[in-house]
């Protein structure tokens, strides 16, 4: 089971449980972490699940798609960190990934 570092906006970390095969956005949802909206519940429509992902884990991470890439254009906390955590599927090998949730737009 991977475990998933959590850091909220006021900087509280948690470590978390998660289930490979769920997105990193489920699993931060399923701990009752409110503070990440997640407005369309992983249909990466809103960006409301918008993290900045521990940059030693970036080049494990699949490409973004052109509609990640898109929805954060419309984010001023964007920067090379960003993703949506709605697209970053949980695995064994991301055990110990760290993400900060990003300011609210």
């Amino acid at each position: 089971m991977p475990k998933l570092i959590v850091v909220t906006r006021e900087g509280e970390e948690s470590t978390i449980d998660g289930q490979a095969g769920l997105s990193v956005m489920e699993v931060i949802r399923d701990a009752g972490i409110d503070e990440l909206l997640a407005l369309c519940g992983g249909c990466c429509s809103c960006a409301t699940c918008h993290v900045h992902v521990d940059p030693s884990f970036l080049d494990q991470l699949p490409a973004m798609s052109e509609d990640e890439n898109d929805l954060l254009d419309s984010s001023d906390h964007r920067n090379e960190t960003s993703r949506l955590s709605c697209q970053v599927q949980l695995t064994d090998s991301l055990d110990g990934l760290k993400v900060t949730i990003a300011p609210e737009d």
